[in-house]
């Protein structure tokens, strides 16, 4: 039987280029699969959702969820769909915001519910998430647009007391490294705030973490697994968006030239990460890892990571040995399991 898969791309974000490029790869892969029909929904920059460059909304009706036609020769009519499959970076995508509009529509989708998506795309939730479950982040501050603008000479001297530098200044909802700076004085501190704040009132300030670049990627629900281990070495100074998506002089090593032992705990902790966010599906998880003292770092988890020709994600499963025709087949067995599980669940309450 046919099932009939939507992919939404684009949206309302920073990262709608990255999302274009993702989305491109994905539905080149679902279409190469028998009984698979694929509909390709276009998110625009100002959140028009279009599907053969006709304006839809999703409908919210149970048994029969999809996409409800706006205009045209077929206006009012409904597009059915079985599962989403959401290929949005960043702010109304990835941050739960779509996830909670499938969830009313009751259909199914691929990836991480309404919490793990809100968390893992917040850092400053994110960290605090992970340090609740003892995992091992390291030193930062956060504070908001306007606590910053009221007590900017307090804070800028803070982050040189508590952090040092060099330091990391990034928008606390983005990703793609879209609005991060690397800091090295307190003149670069306050420029870099400035630019963060034009993509998130909230801005989070990272110490400086010496050490390789280790990515992990993890693949499930309620008993995920994780891939081998794959290594950055960025082109810039750090793996900033001109290094991850322009500039082809950045190195993905695969597998990851480290011991067995570390290895192994890292993917443990990829696995630790994961469960601790409440995550679903896919997600990929950042290390820094210094040789010389021993030390990992949990650095983030991307719900929605990249699925480029270029993308870690894939690479790495592909580098564990499934395919990444493969690996989409997974991921939308693993988005009907969570569905059913959550069907089963009770939503009326009667006291006796």
């Amino acid at each position: 039987m046919s099932k009939k898969i939507a992919v939404l791309y684009g949206g309302r974000s920073g990262e709608h280029e990255v999302s274009l490029r993702s989305a491109a790869a994905i539905l080149a892969g679902l279409r190469a699969q028998q009984d698979l029909t694929v509909l390709p929904v276009f998110i625009s920059r100002e959140g028009s959702w279009q599907l053969g460059g006709v304006r839809v909304a999703v409908l919210p009706h149970p048994g029969v969820g999809g996409f409800y036609v706006l205009e045209g020769e077929n206006a009012g009519s409904v597009i059915g769909v079985d599962l989403v499959f959401p290929v949005l970076h960043g702010t109304y995508g990835e941050d739960g915001t779509v996830q909670g509009l499938l969830e009313l529509a009751q259909i199914p989708y691929v990836g991480a519910g309404v919490p793990g998506s809100a968390v893992g795309m917040d850092k400053i939730l994110m960290k605090a998430a992970l340090l609740a479950e003892g995992l091992p982040v390291g030193p930062y501050l956060w504070f908001t647009g306007a606590k910053w603008l009221s007590d900017k000479e307090l804070l800028a001297a803070q982050v040189e007391k508590e952090l040092g530098f060099p330091c990391f200044v990034k928008p606390a909802n983005l990703g793609s490294s879209v609005g991060i700076s690397k800091v090295y004085h307190q003149e670069g501190l306050l420029n870099a705030v400035e630019e963060a704040l034009i993509y998130d009132r909230r801005i989070l300030v990272e110490k400086f973490l010496p050490g390789r670049e280790i990515e992990c990627s993890v693949l499930g629900n309620d008993k995920p697994r994780a891939s081998i281990l794959g290594e950055i070495i960025p082109a810039n100074d750090f793996y900033d968006y001109t290094a991850k998506y322009l500039d082809n002089r950045s190195r993905l090593v695969i597998p990851a030239n480290l011991p067995e032992r570390v290895a192994e705990r890292i993917r443990k902790l990829a696995v630790q990460t994961f469960m601790a966010l409440d995550c679903a599906g896919l997600g990929r998880v950042d290390f820094f890892v210094d040789d010389q003292h021993g030390q990992i770092w949990v650095n983030e988890l991307n719900t929605l990571p990249g699925f480029t020709s270029i993308s870690m994600y894939p690479k790495l499963w592909e580098a564990t040995g499934l395919s990444f025709n493969d690996l989409l087949l997974e991921l939308i067995c693993l988005a009907e399991e969570r569905f059913k599980q959550k069907e089963k669940l009770k939503t009326t309450f009667e006291a006796s």
